[in-house]
């Protein structure tokens, strides 16, 4: 089952929870909802040989393979997330969740095949489709609520592809198609309007790789890629 046909299932799926609620008429809302993501990239700081085109490790000038350090950055990078919501019972509830969102953030390489090393920062953007299901409690206008969120790869602008192409020969089991996460925050409802932060976190890679299919750095350490994100929305409920 591709991409495209999860989507149509789980909106297919939201329509008739919608159509379900409209006939109960309580403790229903449905809504748009739309806002900004703040993300960034862990991978914590792993030293790794850099292959050529051939597949060979890249020689420095003294003949011994040259090891790049493959380094986190704190900077953040900013993103825009929209799409609907539904929202079943009034002080408990479950709110499920379609958004198509971009996410990113960076990494440097530092390489060390000069005596001086040249230190390159890796820009990553790409865009999900985020299917959040979560359960919160609601009193007054204040709502906290939390749950999974598995999010759909459907584009990217290349860039982590570019810059691993030198460190793994697999490169397509490399970076995941789907990741698997959580949310947890907060949200304020007035009137129709709703806003709402979160904080988003990762259970599941997406990226990583043994170089070549041996392990880098010491021990079993691999490079493994993590999205960590703020998100900030306002919704607006249509009924």
């Amino acid at each position: 089952m591709n991409i495209l046909t999860k989507v149509a299932c789980i909106c297919l799926l939201c329509l008739m929870a919608i159509t379900s609620a409209q006939a109960q008429k309580k403790g229903f809302a449905f809504g748009i909802k739309g806002g900004v993501n703040l993300s960034r990239l862990t991978m914590g700081d792993v030293f790794t040989t850099r292959y050529d085109a051939t597949g060979n490790p890249y020689l420095g000038y003294d003949g011994k393979e040259v090891k790049d350090n493959l380094k986190q950055s704190f900077d953040t990078r900013t993103g825009a997330v929209g799409g609907i919501y539904a929202r079943f019972g009034r002080t408990l509830f479950i709110q499920p969740e379609v958004l198509v969102s971009t996410k990113g953030g960076s990494f440097e390489i530092i390489k060390n095949h000069l005596e001086t090393p040249v230190r390159e920062t890796v820009n990553v953007k790409y865009s999900n489709i985020d299917v959040p299901l979560l359960i919160g409690f609601k009193g007054g206008p204040l709502r906290i609520l939390a749950g999974p969120v598995t999010s759909f790869r459907i584009g990217d602008n290349q860039r982590l592809r570019d810059a691993f192409e030198h460190y793994t020969s697999d490169l397509n089991n490399a970076m995941s198609e789907a990741t698997f996460g959580y949310q947890i925050g907060a949200g304020l409802d007035i009137g129709s309007f709703s806003l709402d932060v979160r904080r988003e976190g990762s259970f599941t890679n997406l990226a990583s790789f043994q170089v070549n299919g041996q392990t880098v750095g010491s021990g079993n350490e691999t490079v493994k890629q993590k999205i960590k994100s703020w998100q900030v929305t306002l919704g607006l409920k249509i009924f």
